[in-house]
C-alpha cells in the first residue's frame, strides 16, 4: 500500500469508503489515533482512520521531542504512569533505533538550590528502579566544566547525569500509521468529521467532509474511538467533571554552531522555579518549553507570544550566560497544545496538573482524554479493550511490537549512521527510499541531515496535501533551515512540484501559503527580532 499511498490513490478510494461497515472508525491523526490505528489493524480489526488537517499536524508535531519516563511523575507521586513510561521508552529504543535514541542529560546543581545532589539522586534512583537498570551517577564541579563548556559556573557543586530519549515525534507518527496500513487499515488526512451518527443512543458512525475536494461522506462502524487530543470536547461530553485544560508549550530553535550542546540540560528557571531544558536534536538546539493555559481558537495552530519568548531566551542566559542568546539568534519555533485532563483549580498553576489519561465512554463510542506520547502504545490498547466490549470481543496487551524489524542491507552511497536514521523514520518503506538514493544519490540538504531522497520520496508516497505537509511534518526542512527553507525552495519545486502532480499556478499558491504560515507560526512574534 505505501507505494501507492499519495494524492490520485486517495481519490480513488475515498469514494468506496461508505461502501462498507467499518469494525472501527478512529478520528484523530496524532500518535494517540495512530496507535489505535496500529494495535487494531494487528488483531485483524476493519479500521479506519480520519484526521482533520495533517497527519501529526497538532501536538504530535510541536512536542519536545522527548521520550521520557518523567521523573515530575514520581515527584507528584505518579508511579503507574512513570512505570508504564520508563518501560516503553525502553521498549521503543529497542524497536526503533535511529527514531528513538538515548539522550543523555545533565542536571547542574547550584549552592542554596532545588534540588540538590542529594534529593535528585534519590529521585533518580528511584527512576532506575524503575526501569530495572542503573542510568545515572554525579559529576563534581570540575567534571561539569568538561562536559558543559559555557555552563553558568558560579555557586556550581556538579552534575546529575541521566538517560531519557529523543525523537522525530511527527516521523513517529508516520512510523506507527505505516505499520498500521501494512496490515490492512486505511488512514486519510484533510477529512473533517463534522458529527456523529446515532442510532438511538448509539453511535454508528460519523458523516465526514471531504476538505480537499468537498465531498461528503456518511461512514457507518461498530465502534468509534475519538483520539482528537485538545479537541476531546468537540465530540464528547466530559465525564465525571475532568474537563480538558488546553496547555501551550513553546520551543525555540537555535543554530548548533549558536548554542553548541552534546547532552540536554534540565534546569529550574529562576523566573518561577519550572524545569527547562536546552537539547541536541537534529544537528540543532532546542530551548523549551512553556506551560501556559492556551485561550485561542483550537482551529488555529498555536504560536509564541512575545512573553514565552522572553522567558526561554531568558532560560538561555540564566544556564548559558557565555552565549550571550537573542532573538535574532532563533532559526524557528514551534508551539504545541497539551490535551491535559485538568483537576477543576483553573487558577492553579498549569505546571502543577496531572499528566494522567481518562476514557470517556458512551455506547458505540470511546474518547481518550488526554495521554503521552511516550505511553501511546498501553493507551491505545486500554482504548481498543474498551471498544472490544461493546463489539463483544476482548483484547489483551500481549506485549508485540508495535514495530517490524527492518532488515539493514548496505546502501551505496549511505554511510552506517544514515542508513540507521533512514531505517528509524521510514521503516517498511526503506526499499522504496533506496531506491529514490539510487536514483538521486545520498546528497543532504543545506546543513540538516535530510537527503533530497527523502523529501522525493514523501512527495510521492506520503500522502502530502500542502507545502506544509512536506516541509513541516513529513521533514523538519522548515524548523531546521533558515527562513522556513525559503532560499531552498526553487530546487525544491524542481524536484517535487512533478512528483506531487502540481501545476505552476498549485505550486505558487502552495508557496505563498506555505511562507505566510511560516511567517505566522514559526517565526518569532511581531517585533521580536
Amino acid at each position: 500500500m505505501s507505494q501507492n499511498w499519495n494524492g490520485q490513490w486517495r481519490q480513488r478510494v475515498l469514494p468506496t469508503l461508505a461502501d462498507e461497515t467499518w469494525d472501527l472508525i478512529v478520528i484523530g491523526g496524532g500518535i494517540s489515533g495512530a496507535g489505535i490505528l496500529r494495535e487494531a489493524a494487528r488483531r485483524g480489526w476493519r479500521c479506519l482512520l480520519l484526521e482533520q488537517r495533517d497527519f501529526a499536524w497538532g501536538t504530535s508535531s510541536r512536542s519536545s521531542k522527548m521520550v521520557h519516563g518523567g521523573l515530575r511523575y514520581i515527584a507528584k507521586g505518579q508511579w503507574r504512569l512513570a512505570r508504564d513510561s520508563v518501560h516503553e521508552r525502553q521498549r521503543l529504543m529497542e524497536q526503533a533505533p535511529g527514531l528513538v535514541d538515548p539522550l543523555s542529560f545533565l542536571m547542574p546543581h547550584y549552592r542554596g538550590s532545588f534540588p540538590g545532589p542529594r534529593l535528585f539522586g534519590g529521585l533518580l534512583t528511584v527512576y532506575d528502579a524503575l526501569a530495572g537498570r542503573r542510568n545515572h551517577r554525579f559529576y563534581g564541579a570540575e567534571q561539569m566544566r568538561y562536559l558543559a563548556p559555557g555552563i553558568k559556573e558560579q555557586g556550581l557543586l556538579g552534575g546529575s547525569a541521566f538517560l531519557d530519549a529523543v525523537t522525530d515525534d511527527a516521523r513517529l507518527v508516520m512510523r506507527v500509521l505505516a505499520e498500521a496500513r501494512a496490515e490492512g487499515a486505511y488512514a486519510f488526512n484533510g477529512m473533517r468529521v463534522q458529527s456523529l451518527l446515532r442510532e438511538g443512543d448509539r453511535v454508528c458512525g460519523v458523516q465526514v467532509e471531504d476538505r480537499e475536494g468537498g465531498e461528503l461522506l456518511r461512514l457507518r462502524c461498530g465502534v468509534l474511538a475519538v483520539a482528537t487530543g485538545a479537541w476531546a470536547e468537540r465530540f464528547s461530553p466530559a465525564a465525571d467533571g475532568k474537563h480538558l485544560r488546553p496547555l501551550r508549550g513553546s520551543h525555540l530553535l537555535l543554530p548548533g554552531w549558536r548554542l553548541p550542546v552534546a547532552h540536554a540540560f534540565s534546569f529550574m528557571h529562576a523566573q518561577d522555579g519550572r524545569p527547562v531544558f536546552v537539547f541536541p536534536w537534529e544537528g540543532a538546539t532546542v530551548v523549551g518549553t512553556t506551560d501556559l493555559d492556551h485561550h485561542e481558537e483550537l482551529d488555529r495552530s498555536a504560536s509564541i507570544s512575545s512573553e514565552e519568548l522572553d522567558y526561554l531566551l531568558a532560560a538561555c542566559a540564566q544556564q548559558f550566560p557565555q552565549a550571550q542568546v537573542v532573538a535574532a539568534d532563533v532559526l524557528s519555533t514551534w508551539s504545541g497544545v497539551r490535551p491535559v485532563v485538568g483537576s477543576g483549580d483553573t487558577q492553579g498553576k498549569p505546571s502543577n496538573e496531572k499528566r494522567e489519561h481518562v476514557l470517556w465512554r458512551e455506547p458505540g463510542c470511546v474518547t481518550l482524554a488526554g495521554g503521552k506520547l511516550t505511553t501511546f502504545r498501553p493507551q491505545a490498547i486500554e482504548v481498543l479493550k474498551a471498544c472490544a466490549e461493546m463489539l463483544g470481543r476482548s483484547v489483551t496487551d500481549d506485549g508485540a511490537a508495535v514495530f517490524a524489524a527492518v532488515p539493514l542491507s548496505p546502501v551505496p552511497g549511505l554511510s552506517a549512521g544514515q542508513l540507521r536514521r533512514l531505517a528509524g523514520r521510514h521503516g517498511r518503506d526503506l526499499p522504496q527510499l533506496a531506491q529514490q538514493v539510487a536514483e538521486l544519490g545520498s546528497d543532504s540538504i543545506g546543513a540538516t541531515d535530510t537527503l533530497w531522497a527523502e523529501l522525493a520520496f514523501a512527495a510521492e508516497a506520503e500522502m502530502i496535501l500542502h507545502l506544509d505537509d512536506l516541509l513541516l511534518r513529513r521533514t523538519r526542512l522548515g524548523l531546521l533551515l533558515a527562513n522556513g527553507a525559503a532560499q531552498y525552495l526553487p530546487a525544491i519545486r524542481r524536484l517535487c512540484q512533478p512528483r506531487l502532480g502540481w501545476d505552476d499556478n498549485r505550486w505558487e499558491h502552495e508557496e505563498q501559503r506555505y511562507l505566510t504560515l511560516w511567517q505566522r507560526h514559526h517565526s518569532l512574534p511581531p517585533g521580536s527580532r
